[in-house]
């Protein structure tokens, strides 16, 4: 009985913390969409845009060459055995700009700036700044969360186009410089399966992500355990929500877009 008292305990608790995150994610939404940003916002946005996009730069350009090289040295050599290495360039620029790109790149965003949210946020709850913002007047979500979320959301996409293209040079260095495939049939198999589509895609998907990893990384900075030990968990626990919901929300957008372009354009065009 005790196993089943326990099973229930945790299902409610989850239940009540997704609840409570729902909430504080139409609390954001309603700051954005009715009260508007204000003056002091927009200084604190451009803030958290300088710490969210450039300084992420390097790391997601890095991330991306590497996916790029990977994924080519890995699939030339199967190309090669049945004669098909021309069209390495389709095979590595379609999974770099529809796939590794844009959740690599969101990984890579939750780890080093989703975690640095919730400690940041977390500490302020255990030193109790956040009841002093209260205290002021002002509205915690607004000063500390708005202009999080706005940054995240408004750099992502520039971030995976960094990755998507360092991804594709990647790969054709690899491809190109080191197992001698034709450079000029490598871009043209790679122009001529690679769609706009593919691109908004990937950019689409970001947005996504970066909304969720902002939201889920300010809750648990708002909602963290007192003391170092809270703090660290905090950060733990944003950063494996945030990696699951990136693959989760990668699978059903996904599956939705490839609806929509079914039902929209017909099949894909063969490379």
């Amino acid at each position: 009985m005790n196993v089943f008292a326990q099973l229930g305990s945790r299902s409610l608790s989850s239940v009540s913390a997704f609840g409570d995150f729902c909430r504080f994610s139409g609390r954001i939404f309603e700051w954005i969409l009715s009260a508007g940003l204000g003056r002091r916002n927009i200084r604190l946005t451009l803030r958290q845009m300088y710490e969210v996009g450039t300084r992420s730069v390097p790391v997601v350009m890095f991330t991306g060459a590497f996916v790029g090289m990977v994924l080519a040295a890995q699939s030339v050599l199967q190309f090669q055995a049945v004669g098909l290495e021309a069209k390495l360039g389709a095979i590595v620029n379609l999974s770099v700009v529809r796939e590794l790109g844009p959740v690599l790149a969101a990984i890579m965003l939750a780890g080093r700036v989703g975690g640095g949210l919730a400690a940041e946020l977390g500490t302020m709850r255990v030193t109790d700044q956040i009841d002093a913002l209260r205290a002021m007047g002002a509205d915690p979500l607004r000063v500390l969360v708005v202009p999080r979320f706005l940054a995240c959301v408004l750099l992502m996409p520039i971030l995976v186009l960094y990755a998507d293209l360092t991804g594709i040079l990647g790969g054709y260095l690899i491809g190109v410089g080191i197992y001698g495939i034709n450079a000029a049939e490598f871009w043209e198999h790679a122009a001529r399966s690679v769609e706009m589509f593919d691109i908004v895609t990937g950019l689409i998907k970001s947005l996504f992500f970066a909304g969720v990893i902002s939201l889920i990384c300010c809750w648990r900075g708002f909602r963290c355990r007192p003391g170092a030990a809270g703090v660290g968990r905090a950060c733990t626990e944003s950063f494996v929500e945030s990696c699951m919901a990136i693959l989760a929300l990668d699978f059903f957008i996904g599956v939705l877009l490839n609806t929509i372009y079914t039902i929209t354009w017909g099949a894909p065009p063969v490379m």
